[in-house]
């Protein structure tokens, strides 16, 4: 039942992001309904655990430090691309650099308290120690799981999108395997998200000939 459940969410995180880059659909009125139903799922199933190896605060601490470092890690890595990388800079500012109609409030609210924990409950609440036990060896059951939570964004077609996964999912399955559980990584996913929204690397619009 759960690996049937596993593939299913990646079809349907996959899906709901062609639909965005295909159709044009709202970010946040597709993923969040999406999201939010993947982490109520991987709930039902009764796997994610806070924090099994380590301390709830040393997991927080660690977590809400995770996320501060990544942003800046984000920022330098933004300023060195985005001049020469026209495209990167193009769907960077479409993603982070604009909100449409929404307030900041809106759209920090939806991806801290819906978006972004349903992704870490599927992804590393549920996949990843569904892995760790079929597999019964810790490493490949992490890079499993990075994967697949890549494969998932791929079909957004957006860099700065595939680039988010791809980094920060590393970092978000590293602080799961390390700390038994999402809490780690979900502190670090939610400030990082809400970091680059209120204060976005790059914001529309991008100064002409940089």
């Amino acid at each position: 039942m759960v690996p049937a459940l596993m593939v299913l969410g990646l079809v349907v995180e996959g899906a709901a992001w062609w639909w965005i880059s295909s159709r044009g659909a709202s970010v946040w009125s597709t993923m969040t309904p999406v999201l939010a139903g993947l982490g109520l799922v991987a709930l039902l199933t009764g796997r994610p655990e806070a924090a099994e190896d380590v301390a709830l605060a040393a997991a927080a601490g660690v977590g809400l430090a995770a996320a501060i470092v990544l942003y800046l890690a984000t920022r330098a890595f933004v300023a060195i691309v985005a001049p020469r990388w026209d495209a990167f800079r193009t769907q960077s500012v479409a993603m982070y650099g604009r909100r449409g109609p929404r307030s900041l409030g809106v759209v920090v609210a939806f991806s801290a308290l819906l978006m972004v924990p349903g992704e870490e409950l599927f992804w590393r609440g549920l996949v990843l120690p569904e892995l760790e036990t079929r597999l019964d060896v810790v490493g490949p059951a992490a890079v499993l799981a990075w994967a697949g939570f890549v494969i998932a964004n791929l079909p957004s077609r957006n860099l700065a999108i595939v680039a988010g996964a791809a980094v920060g999912g590393a970092v978000w399955v590293a602080l799961a395997v390390w700390s038994g559980g999402v809490l780690a990584g979900l502190l670090c996913h939610i400030g990082w998200t809400a970091l680059m929204l209120a204060l976005p690397p790059l914001q529309a619009p991008f100064p002409e000939g940089v």
